[in-house]
C-alpha cells in the first residue's frame, strides 16, 4: 500500500493537452516534471488552459525542469542542453521563466515560489487565486 500513495492520491494521468475535451477530472495539486522543455510551445499553451480549468480554487501547480530567465540561461550546461533539443525537435527547448509565468497568471495562478533544484533545474510553485 505505501508504494500506491495515500487513497485521496489518485494515479498519474496520460495526457494528450491538445486533445479536447480533457478527460473530467478535478484536483487540488498538480507536479509535472522534465516536460515543458520537450512540448511544443503550443502544448505548454494549452497545458495551462487546462490547468485553469481542473485545478479546485486554489488548487497548486508544482513544475520541474530547466528554465531561462530574462532570456538567459542558468548555466552553459543548460545552453548545451536546449540546444540539443531543438535540434532534436524545433519546437522544443528550455523555455522562458516569464513566459510560463504568464500563461499561469492568465490560468489564475500566482507564483509562490521558485526553488533552485539539482541538476540546473527549478522547481515552481504556483497556486491559483
Amino acid at each position: 500500500m505505501a508504494a500506491e500513495g495515500p487513497p485521496n492520491l489518485i494515479a498519474p494521468v496520460e495526457l494528450d493537452v491538445l486533445r479536447e475535451p480533457w478527460p473530467p477530472m478535478r484536483g487540488d495539486a498538480v507536479f509535472s516534471a522534465n516536460t515543458l522543455h520537450i512540448m511544443s510551445w503550443r502544448a505548454v499553451e494549452a497545458l495551462f488552459a487546462g490547468l485553469g480549468r481542473i485545478l479546485e480554487p486554489g488548487g497548486v501547480l508544482a513544475v520541474y525542469g530547466p528554465f531561462r530567465y530574462r532570456g538567459a540561461f542558468t548555466t552553459p550546461s543548460n545552453a548545451e542542453f536546449d540546444a540539443m533539443l531543438r535540434e532534436r525537435d524545433p519546437a522544443s527547448g528550455v523555455r522562458d521563466f516569464e513566459a510560463v509565468d504568464a500563461l499561469a497568471e492568465r490560468a489564475g495562478l500566482a507564483l509562490q515560489a521558485d526553488y533552485p533544484m539539482p541538476a540546473n533545474n527549478q522547481l515552481l510553485v504556483w497556486q491559483g487565486k
